[in-house]
């Protein structure tokens, strides 16, 4: 858990914040000693008439820092050979604001506000901060101990909360990639978090579904009918403690994909009490080996938390977890090919029953 919560500013004036699990540590008498340029503009979000979606363009994101070796990781503590986006010397878990973000409220004078009268644009004002987990670059999430978990989930609390709140900030997703062939360019164990100025395309979907099903049924809440469900029906279930279950759902779009949801249905990761917190982490470090003992090697993921957006829609939200791999076999991945990327119409290669009973049974 949280002891002491400690925001400084990198040279740039991006905001960094220590959550420390003890008392003692002293972040204020390590500053950042880079001269670093200012931070960029804003994305630009261009509206697609065609989809009804918003695009953003960030050009900015092209020179991103990608898989630099190990002793130059900006997501290790500092050295006296190396000043990294941390200045400390170590940390338990630290946010910062993305050196090279997608969303920021930092926007650009003269700003463009239409293409053509069909295609209007507007700054990408929201927030994006990058998670780091722990200090050990030589470390990942499966390897953390309960205890530091649970440090995690009140950092994404804390995070949420306060992102929750900013001006424009439509939902807040905190999620993490992990392996090269999901396409991650550092790394050293984190996530991100995404402050969307506009609601996303797979959100906004969830919320129409949801809004007929409470229409159809008078009220009931739609993930917590499914959950209810899959509960009751046990045969894709993979594992569960008193507060959470983690299932594989009925129409799995991913090879190998595991939601994790509260027993109680809440809207975010803030609303989750004590209990909850803690009954996550086991259930989900349990999940993870599962994952890696598929194949015997570490598997490339994507942990997404499904959070209730902040504006209209909230009361339909259902606080989940969704993790899934493109890991199809041991020698191939699934990749989104024609019919995925495309038309957006998904085909999955195992049948998810027979993918629920190899994670229960692989340990």
């Amino acid at each position: 858990m949280i002891e002491k919560r400690t925001a400084i500013r990198l040279s740039d004036g991006r905001e960094l914040i220590y959550f420390d699990e003890s008392t003692t540590p002293d972040r204020d008498k390590w500053p950042d000693t880079r001269e670093l340029p200012p931070p960029p503009p804003t994305s630009q979000l261009r509206y697609d008439p065609l989809v009804d979606e918003w695009v953003a363009v960030a050009a900015h994101r092209q020179t991103r820092t990608f898989l630099p070796p190990s002793d130059k990781c900006p997501l290790c503590p500092s050295t006296p050979d190396f000043a990294s986006e941390i200045p400390a010397p170590d940390y338990d878990v630290v946010t910062f604001e993305n050196q090279f973000p997608s969303f920021s409220d930092r926007v650009k004078e003269n700003e463009i506000t239409s293409l053509t009268d069909l295609v209007p644009v507007r700054p990408g004002v929201g927030r994006c901060e990058v998670v780091c987990f722990t200090s050990d670059h030589n470390s990942y999430f499966g390897a953390l101990s309960p205890a530091r978990v649970r440090t995690v989930m009140d950092v994404w609390a804390d995070r949420t909360k306060e992102m929750s709140d900013m001006p424009g900030v439509a939902q807040v997703f905190p999620f993490e990639n992990r392996g090269v062939e999901i396409g991650v360019t550092l790394n050293h164990p984190h996530g991100q978090i995404y402050a969307y100025p506009m609601v996303t395309p797979r959100t906004k979907s969830m919320l129409q579904a949801a809004r007929r099903h409470a229409e159809r049924t008078g009220g009931n809440n739609l993930y917590g009918d499914i959950l209810a469900a899959e509960r009751k029906a046990e045969i894709r279930v993979v594992a569960s403690n008193e507060h959470w279950t983690a299932y594989v759902p009925a129409a799995s779009r991913w090879p190998f994909e595991v939601q994790i949801a509260p027993h109680r249905q809440v809207p975010d990761i803030p609303a989750l009490d004590d209990a909850e917190r803690d009954a996550f982490g086991p259930l989900y470090l349990d999940i993870l080996q599962r994952f890696d003992a598929l194949f015997d090697k570490p598997m490339p993921y994507i942990a997404a938390w499904h959070q209730a957006v902040t504006g209209e829609g909230r009361d339909l939200g259902y606080l989940h977890l969704q993790l899934f791999s493109i890991r199809r076999a041991a020698d191939k991945l699934k990749f989104l090919a024609g019919s995925e990327s495309a038309m957006g119409a998904f085909i999955n290669d195992i049948v998810p029953e027979k993918a629920a009973q190899t994670l229960r049974e692989i340990l």
